[in-house]
């Protein structure tokens, strides 16, 4: 008899929980044969239709690297090009199972999404001309009033470029490509850009352009999905981690040399660098 009542008060309980908690999206996904990634289509070198008109950059390799450990095919992904603003709607709605899109991690987006592990630290970085007047970070500080600053034009654009430099003069531009004319015309001395944007130019333009060496005001990418699915957030989770870390971090290096320019340094064998 108590046996039956157990029973039966689990099963009252179990049918209780919302859908989410009793089948995981993870046994979805594999039944369908192919993952649903919700990404962008117009921000190099994060997510854009390249010159094959296929969707590349790194936010879709990191759905590549999911598809793969689903499938072993990174090719088995369905792509849902969407703006910024659906990013979490898409989710919330079951429209993408996964999105990968730079996403910044904050305190109110997580009360709506479940954020994986990051994949990238971002930052703003200051891009100038491989042979101009100065020759890194320490330069322009010492510069003082003596530097120009181009920065896309916002609200917090004089005082973020200030927390880097305090003395110089900044002038802001309504769009990218007028930022980039005023440091080739010599009329900046450098970019405040983000530092991936910053790599990706540099990948674009061997040669014409550097790093001064100094980053600030750092963020991280995180992918997202919808709330409520922990054995589906942990597959994510351990997939990038052994992207960045294990079995598949040919993969995601090979990435991050493609679009950023950088070779990374092997993940140390031994005692596992994230606990140290």
């Amino acid at each position: 008899m108590k046996t039956t009542l157990a029973l039966a008060a689990a099963a009252a309980l179990f049918g209780a929980l919302p859908a989410a908690a009793q089948e995981s999206r993870l046994q979805e996904v594999l039944d369908r044969g192919h993952l649903i990634l919700g990404t962008g289509s117009t921000n190099p070198p994060w997510h854009f239709i390249g010159e094959d008109g296929s969707l590349q950059g790194f936010d879709v390799d990191m759905g590549r690297l999911v598809a793969k450990a689903l499938f072993g095919d990174p090719d088995k992904i369905e792509y849902v090009q969407q703006s910024g603003d659906a990013r979490i709607p898409n989710l919330a709605t079951g429209k993408v199972d996964l999105t990968c899109q730079f996403m910044t991690v904050t305190a109110e987006r997580a009360q709506q999404v479940e954020f994986t592990i990051p994949y990238y630290r971002e930052g703003v970085g200051l891009l100038m001309m491989d042979r101009g007047d100065f020759a890194d970070y320490d330069a322009l500080k010492a510069a003082g009033g003596d530097v120009t600053v181009a920065v896309l034009q916002n609200v917090y654009a004089e005082e973020m470029v200030h927390q880097a430099l305090p003395g110089a003069e900044v002038d802001q531009y309504d769009s990218v490509d007028l930022m980039y004319q005023a440091l080739n015309s010599g009329r900046a001395d450098a970019a405040a850009t983000d530092q991936s944007a910053l790599r990706w130019f540099m990948v674009q333009n061997p040669g014409r352009y550097k790093d001064a060496g100094f980053g600030w005001n750092p963020q991280s990418y995180s992918c997202a999905v919808a709330p409520g699915d922990q054995r589906w957030l942990n597959f994510v989770n351990t997939v990038l981690h052994e992207g960045m870390t294990g079995v598949e971090f040919p993969f995601y290096s090979a990435s991050f040399a493609q679009w950023f320019g950088e070779e990374l340094e092997q993940p140390q064998i031994g005692f596992p660098v994230e606990y140290k």
